[in-house]
């Protein structure tokens, strides 16, 4: 079954926005609530949009967000990279015409400047952010990268994520630590002083 590139779009936008952040707080954890969403509608909307022919690239500036659902991405550019068509120019087809038409297939997405990902009362920031579509593994990286639910927080530098999996793994900032800091919730039946 092949999915339109809208629909690619969306599932790997989604990946983006629905990384579920790491219940568990753990350093590597199993991720049972990570999943795509490919099914409902999605907005993007940015300063500025730019499509590359030649080059099968369209690139979303300024002030770029995203939201799907209950679910937003913002970042400062949003680069969206197509597998090229061999057979393109012979059937007549630019690679711009194909991805607004929704015949393009996406290679990979890669976010940059300032990426912030929201999820109900999940957190995610990072300096840049990439998708893979074939290998279907996210990476979210920076001088520090922030997870948050609440009141736990983790940080690290490099968040990545294998979506086929559901494996995820926080690596430290060089010469540093995996920091994590987690509130337990409240007692049931407790009163506050």
């Amino acid at each position: 079954m092949r999915l339109s590139s809208s629909t690619r779009l969306a599932a790997a936008t989604s990946a983006l926005l629905l990384l579920g952040l790491v219940p568990s707080w753990a350093q590597t954890t199993s991720q049972s609530g990570l999943k795509l969403s490919g099914d409902k509608p999605i907005q993007i909307e940015s300063d500025k949009l730019e499509v590359r022919q030649a080059d099968s690239v369209a690139i979303f500036t300024g002030n770029v967000s995203v939201v799907q659902g209950p679910t937003l991405m913002k970042a400062g550019k949003m680069t969206v990279y197509y597998v090229k068509d061999p057979n393109a120019a012979a059937k007549g087809t630019e690679a711009a015409g194909a991805a607004m038409t929704g015949s393009a297939n996406i290679d990979h997405l890669e976010i940059s400047d300032k990426v912030y990902i929201k999820s109900d009362a999940q957190i995610a920031t990072g300096d840049q952010g990439s998708f893979d579509m074939k290998s279907q593994v996210l990476v979210l990286s920076g001088k520090k990268v922030v997870l948050s639910q609440n009141d736990n927080v983790l940080v690290g530098c490099k968040l990545t994520v294998q979506m086929k999996s559901g494996l995820a793994q926080v690596d430290p900032c060089a010469g540093q630590r995996v920091q994590m800091s987690i509130t337990p919730p409240p007692k049931s039946g407790a009163t506050n002083p």
